[in-house]
């Protein structure tokens, strides 16, 4: 009945939204006396009931999966055509691959992994489009659940593991013998960990050459959130029946058990209520006084953090046991199709560990961590990096990731590549 209730609500709200949008498109009509003439010498009714209405409008919309919309990067001042293409397609998630027309082939690979919690690949948009200025670069995007049939099977940590191996196997060893640079953006931080283990323990020709994990949970007994604490408050039964819903029918994924997005999503927002209710009342202000350029800013971003996909309940569920109650990767018990992940078998990839000094979702420690469960990795081959000032989401995305955070992992890269 979960998803049921959320798909009759979003109904509701999307008939809300479009005659909000109906009244913008009147109240901004250049023949619209209220446009021209204010109450007793106040701010003409018009423009503001229109901006009202226009951040009802948005907050209320329907979301799909964002375009990536890379056409085209600014390299030295001058636009520089981006080739994108699916390289691998996979029920559960294709290999996206982009790279600047004039760069080399024998320029560095580099894999990054999105993370599989709620959103898009796309809100790694950002991230790609930096790196781009110098790599040939590879995306997890990953499906919704809910768009995936019931006969593909099943989808957790395991397979998750399975598909990161099988895109590093796609993308292959260079001309030097070795594997492609990997970046694990937050949540892909453990299964990725897990797997340059497995390809360092089987001298795997495909072994990552680096590993940079940013704000992931490795180790969520190190300085632990509200999000942690929401996973150990409660026995891992309760998320089985509180928070996983069935797919509609209306879904090519009908009947698939899933982690919605909504759901993640909701969990988010209430998070930091009063700092998304501060920027659409920002929004506000700035429609008001003509300012849309601010304005269409904060609507980019809530476009993407909007748009929001499902996981499949295996997986959610399994994450939530393995990574947040368990500790199962630290504590030495993590097993991938049966046999015990050992992080001592990480000889080869080097490590680079970024935290944000603000993160409210994988607080300071829980990344670097992965330092001190590698004894036999050489301690040149390590590195922590801890971005001032920056939140979770700017650890990859925004201005310090461009300028700081970005540099850093350049400049490692190119030290192990």
């Amino acid at each position: 009945m979960l998803y049921h209730a959320y798909e009759l609500q979003r109904s509701w709200l999307n008939s809300a939204s479009a005659f909000a949008s109906i009244g913008v498109e009147m109240l901004n009509n250049p023949a619209n006396p209220f446009n021209y003439v204010g109450p007793m010498g106040y701010m003409n009714i018009g423009p503001v009931a229109a901006s009202a209405l226009e951040v009802f409008a948005h907050a209320t919309a329907s979301y799909g999966k964002p375009a990536w919309n890379l056409e085209a990067i600014d390299v030295d001042g001058k636009p520089v055509a981006i080739v994108e293409s699916t390289v691998v397609n996979r029920p559960f998630g294709d290999l996206k691959a982009f790279h600047r027309e004039d760069l080399p082939e024998d320029a560095p690979r580099l894999l990054v992994v999105a993370p599989m919690s709620g959103h898009y690949a796309t809100l790694l948009r950002g991230t790609v489009e930096r790196m781009l200025q110098g790599y040939r670069v590879y995306v997890t995007d990953w499906a919704d659940a809910k768009t995936v049939p019931l006969h593909e099977g099943t989808f957790d940590l395991d397979d998750y593991i399975d598909y990161v191996i099988g895109y590093l196997e796609h993308i292959g060893p260079d001309a030097q013998g070795g594997g492609a640079h990997v970046m694990a953006v937050c949540q892909p931080s453990v299964p990725v960990f897990a797997a340059t283990a497995i390809m360092n323990r089987d001298g795997h020709p495909c072994t990552p050459r680096t590993l940079t994990m940013m704000g992931g949970p490795i180790d969520t007994r190190c300085s632990p959130t509200s999000v942690n604490d929401l996973a150990m408050d409660r026995p891992i039964e309760w998320f089985r029946h509180n928070v996983i819903a069935t797919v509609p029918m209306q879904y090519r994924g009908a009947g698939r058990r899933v982690y919605p997005g909504f759901m993640q999503l909701a969990g988010f927002m209430s998070m930091n209520l009063g700092n998304h209710m501060i920027s659409h009342y920002e929004m506000f202000k700035h429609l008001t006084v003509g300012d849309d350029e601010s304005a269409q800013a904060t609507k980019d971003f809530y476009d993407e953090y909007r748009s929001v996909c499902d996981m499949t309940a295996e997986f959610y569920l399994q994450t939530v046991q393995e990574v947040f109650q368990d500790h199962a990767l630290p504590n030495g018990t993590f097993l991938h199709r049966g046999k015990r992940i050992d992080l001592g078998d990480i000889t080869q990839t080097a490590l680079l560990a970024i935290e944000g000094e603000r993160d409210d979702i994988s607080g300071l420690g829980q990344t670097r961590a992965a330092l001190e469960l590698t004894p036999q990795l050489d301690a040149g081959k390590k590195r922590y990096y801890m971005a001032e000032g920056a939140g979770h989401y700017g650890i990859f995305n925004g201005s310090r990731w461009r300028d700081k955070i970005a540099p850093v992992v350049e400049e490692f890269i190119a030290e192990h590549g």
